[in-house]
This record gives C-alpha cells, sequence and structure tokens, in this order.
C-alpha cells in the first residue's frame, strides 16, 4: 500500500483564508483518501472549519500561528516580518524538513516565490524558478511556463524553462520527447525580441533529445494547442493566463445573459442544455487552477488568491499529483542527465551570435 501524501496548507493565504483553504481541502479529500494535511494559521479559525468537515478534521494536524502574509505585501517585506513565523512560511518549510511532500498556497504570489526560493533554494543548473501550470486546448492539455515568476530573462533562462517543462509534460502526459515552442508575436523567424530568436537559435543547435523544438508560437496557439510545452518569460506568461480567464469568464456571461434574454431562449436551452453545460465545465477557469514552482528543491503549488473552494480543490490536486508522479526527482533525473547542456549553452550563445 502506497504511504500517504503529505500536504502542507497555508491556511490563511488568499482573498479569504481558511473559509475557502478547509472547505477546498475537503473536496480534494473526498477524490484523494490517501492524504494527511499539516494546516498552519490561526488555530480558532481553522478549527471552526474543520468542525464541518468530520472527515477533513481525522487526518489534519494544526500548526498555530497568528501571523500571515498579506495580498499587499511586497516580497521583501514579506521576507523580513514572515520569515520563520508566517503560515505561508511554516508550509513551505514543512517541505524543506521532510514533514511534508508539497505545500499549497492561495497567498500573494510574489512572497511566496520569495519565501520559496530562499528557503528551499534552486535546483542545480537553474537560476530562476518558473510557474508552470496545465492549459487546457482544443487537442488535449499543454504546460505552460512562466506565468509570472520573474520578469523578463535571457535566451539561456528561456532554454531552462524549455528543459524543465518538457519534463513536466513527459511526466504528466506520458510522452517521451513532448514538443516546445516559444511563445511569441509571429512564427517568422525575425520577429520577436532578441532573447526569443537567440533563444530558438539555441534549441535548435543543441537538439536535445528530451524534447521537440517545433519553432515559434503566437497567442493563439496557446489554445488551439500547437505544442506540448509553451515557454514564455514571466511578464508575458502572466498576461496570457489573465486574459484568457478573463475571456472564458466574458464568454460564459455572454451564454447566461443569451439564455435568459427571451422565451425563445430559454426553451432553446432547455434543449441543449447538455450541451452547454459541458461547455460551461470546459470554460471554467477553476479546472486549470493551480501552478507550479519549477526550478526548487521542493513542490509548492500556488492557488488562485481569489478562487473559491472548488477552485483551491484543484490547484491542491496539481500538488497531489506533483508528488505521486514524482516530478521533482524526474526533473533532477533530467537536468542531471543533461547538466552540459544548460553549462554549453551560453558557448554555443556565443558561437552563434
Amino acid at each position: 500500500m502506497p504511504k500517504k501524501v503529505r500536504i502542507a496548507l497555508d491556511a490563511m493565504g488568499g482573498d479569504i483564508g481558511a473559509s475557502v483553504i478547509i472547505p477546498g481541502a475537503a473536496i480534494f479529500l473526498k477524490r484523494h483518501p490517501d492524504t494527511e494535511f499539516l494546516l498552519y494559521g490561526d488555530r480558532a479559525l481553522i478549527e471552526a472549519q474543520l468542525a464541518a468537515h468530520p472527515a477533513m478534521k481525522a487526518v489534519s494536524r494544526v500548526i498555530h500561528t497568528d501571523v500571515a502574509v498579506s495580498m499587499h505585501d511586497k516580497p521583501s517585506q514579506a521576507l523580513r516580518r514572515g520569515r520563520k513565523t508566517s503560515s505561508m512560511w511554516l508550509a513551505i518549510d514543512a517541505v524543506k524538513k521532510g514533514e511534508a511532500d508539497v505545500a499549497v498556497s492561495a497567498g500573494n504570489t510574489g512572497a511566496l516565490m520569495a519565501m520559496a526560493r530562499f528557503n528551499l533554494r534552486t535546483l542545480p543548473g537553474i537560476d530562476r524558478p518558473a510557474i508552470a501550470a496545465v492549459w487546457p486546448t482544443m487537442r488535449g492539455d499543454s504546460v505552460v511556463l512562466d506565468l509570472g515568476a520573474t520578469i523578463g530573462g535571457d535566451a539561456r533562462h528561456l532554454m531552462a524553462l524549455a528543459i524543465m517543462g518538457s519534463a513536466m509534460a513527459r511526466v504528466l502526459f506520458d510522452l517521451k520527447r513532448p514538443t516546445v515552442g516559444l511563445l511569441n508575436i509571429g512564427v517568422e523567424e525575425i520577429k520577436g525580441g532578441e532573447e526569443i530568436r537567440e533563444a530558438a537559435e539555441l534549441l535548435r543547435a543543441m537538439d536535445l533529445p528530451q524534447l521537440e523544438f517545433i519553432g515559434f508560437v503566437e497567442g493563439d496557439g496557446i489554445g488551439k494547442g500547437a505544442a506540448d510545452v509553451i515557454v514564455t518569460e514571466g511578464f508575458s506568461g502572466n498576461i496570457a493566463l489573465k486574459a484568457a480567464e478573463g475571456t472564458a469568464r466574458q464568454l460564459a456571461e455572454y451564454l447566461r445573459s443569451e439564455m435568459s434574454r427571451s422565451l425563445l431562449s430559454r426553451i432553446g436551452y432547455l434543449f441543449a442544455r447538455g450541451a452547454f453545460k459541458a461547455l460551461r465545465g470546459k470554460m471554467d477557469p477553476r479546472k486549470s487552477n493551480g501552478g507550479v514552482f519549477l526550478g526548487l528543491n521542493g513542490i509548492v503549488v500556488k492557488s488562485h488568491g481569489g478562487t473559491d473552494a472548488e477552485g483551491f480543490a484543484y490547484a491542491v490536486d496539481v500538488g497531489y499529483e506533483m508528488v505521486r508522479y514524482d516530478l521533482l526527482t524526474k526533473i533532477n533525473q533530467t537536468l542531471n542527465r543533461h547538466g552540459h547542456t544548460l553549462a554549453s549553452a551560453s558557448a554555443v550563445q556565443e558561437a552563434l551570435s
């Protein structure tokens, strides 16, 4: 019998905190009963929520702290004030100490990344971590990164993202050689900034065995599923993510409005409600909630701060799958097997310039 997955939750993170975190974890627990929880935060608030979820209470241990990182705190402020005492830090520290397999937080993204990087450190060969998420597309799912961990990046950084993203795709999608595309403003080789064009040259020149580089992908190519892995720096990636989430909500609102506009529309809805229900399910951004911090010596998952309990449950799902698929070990194996790749990328880049 496989051992239980131990999940550390920042129970004070997000826009609402424990009133979403605990019910969300309880929803997750119904899908994955082979789980135990470490809950960090205000004991009174957490136990008040656990009272309504006895199954969750039975597999949880509460570690009290009344220090919470604000959604408005700057990363430097969070590190100074919340280091070693905040619910966010303690959840991450549980992973470092081996007390938990994964930490999940809906808190301040910048603070979470700063604390995770400071406490867990990066893997050998990785300068900066990235946020990666599974993105639903017309032909299945793709891995997209970076979704906002760091702004900007040179060609070597983009290459590191491609290597980590392809490792995640191989684990999740059971692919031997995932296709990788660089997000750009056009597919032509002359398009985009210098760092993107240099990254493309590097990926072609290195011809890595663990991924198949297909070139540039435009924004609409993400939803089309143009590649198994889409690579971009954090600024563009975060804009793409928020634009997609906003479009999904906009279309859902349009549908609701049209279906109630007239009697004929309501009658039409009755005949097509099965199709509309399926469409709403595919467009629900909550089902894609949960970004993995890749490149760290530990697994940390970021949930959207404004999600509801159902959405948070999906973020915990992501963390669970990363542990069960042993993602960290597989990324380490990839980096060790191809450790020379990133080390030699700079030399190849100079030769191409």
